[in-house]
């Protein structure tokens, strides 16, 4: 049985499907997520006017942001913060939450030190990951770092406590390190690794 030729039209409709599937998917997947999100809002704070559920919390987040600035009610956010943190259960999950946001656009930010780590001495593998604690002092271990590494296609990774001496900086935007991990290696990263 003869094969199509490359350019028959069964296989340029294929090839224009996968294209086309490729410029869509994307984008149909974020409006999409974007849209039940809003969807959701509306539907929690229902004032009967579509939109008006998202916009309420935007500025109520904000207003939550300018209040919690505010350097007289900065003690009691502590203290309210304190007694959260002695409650058995609520306080580990308060705080982790709160951590985790503090690491992505807090004044902490943690994922701001891309590096790629060499994973044994002799080794030629390396691993792409960020830098969370540059030193580990407090468990005994000045000559190591810890350093997370997110998962591929998942929202979820790994913290290892590497030697220093394997950790190679690298000169690129944190985002695009983040990109390139999450996508498995498929993204093409902006910047150049000076190391």
């Amino acid at each position: 049985m003869a094969q199509p030729s490359a350019s028959s039209p069964a296989r340029l409709f294929v090839r224009f499907f996968l294209r086309g599937l490729l410029i869509l998917a994307p984008a149909a997947l974020t409006v999409y997520l974007v849209v039940g999100l809003v969807r959701w809002l509306d539907s929690t704070f229902d004032l009967g006017i579509p939109g008006v559920g998202i916009a309420l919390v935007v500025v109520v987040v904000a207003v939550v942001g300018w209040i919690g600035s505010a350097v007289v009610l900065r003690p009691l956010f502590a203290l309210a913060e304190r007694v959260i943190h002695r409650m058995p259960l609520v306080g580990i999950v308060y705080s982790s939450i709160r951590d985790l946001f503090d690491a992505f656009v807090g004044d902490n930010q943690k994922f701001n030190q891309p590096v790629m780590v060499k994973l044994t001495e002799d080794s030629e593998s390396y691993k792409v990951g960020f830098v969370t604690q540059a030193t580990l002092t407090t468990f005994g271990l000045p000559e190591m770092a810890a350093v997370y590494f997110p998962d591929s296609y998942n929202f979820s990774g790994e913290l290892l406590l590497v030697p220093r001496r394997h950790i190679t900086p690298l000169d690129l935007p944190s985002a695009e390190v983040m990109k390139f991990i999450v996508s498995g290696g498929v993204a093409n990263v902006v910047g150049r690794r000076i190391g």
